[in-house]
């Protein structure tokens, strides 16, 4: 479907970039909240997102040297405005922990939370996996 509206010169770029941001909204962060996302997913997030943003925006025609560019990435997000993938998703993690914080003690979500902090487990080899408290942490010091 991306590829049909954003081919189409028919259709104003300023639509095309309501439209991709509506999907990127709605769908590509549903239930972001209790993501854990490593290194690797966010670069793979990112470089998805700016694969949209330049086949939206296309090539520039440049007068002076007559002939067609391809849009830096500092420059797509200059023209684009809106906050990253990543940069929705941690804000999602972060409205999900406020709203935790709110609940009262009797909830299912609270009590989960603090079942899963309290939770003792034999630890793996290696470096340990991120969990969500680690990611809440990291989203904390970003702010």
């Amino acid at each position: 479907m991306i590829k049909i509206f954003s081919r189409n010169k028919n259709i104003h770029k300023k639509l095309k970039l309501r439209l991709q941001n509506t999907i990127k909204d709605k769908t590509l962060t549903y239930a972001s909240e209790t993501w854990i996302l490593t290194k690797r997913d966010r670069k793979q997030i990112n470089i998805f997102e700016r694969k949209v943003y330049k086949r939206i925006l296309w090539p520039v025609n440049d007068n002076e040297k007559e002939n067609w560019r391809i849009l830096s990435n500092t420059k797509i997000s200059a023209m684009v405005k809106t906050p990253t993938v990543t940069e929705t998703i941690r804000l999602n993690r972060l409205r999900w922990f406020g709203n935790l914080q709110r609940m009262e003690e009797n909830r299912i979500p609270k009590k989960k939370y603090y079942i899963y902090m309290n939770l003792e487990t034999t630890s793996l080899r290696g470096r340990p996996r991120n969990r969500w408290q680690d990611e809440m942490r990291e989203d904390e010091r970003s702010c």
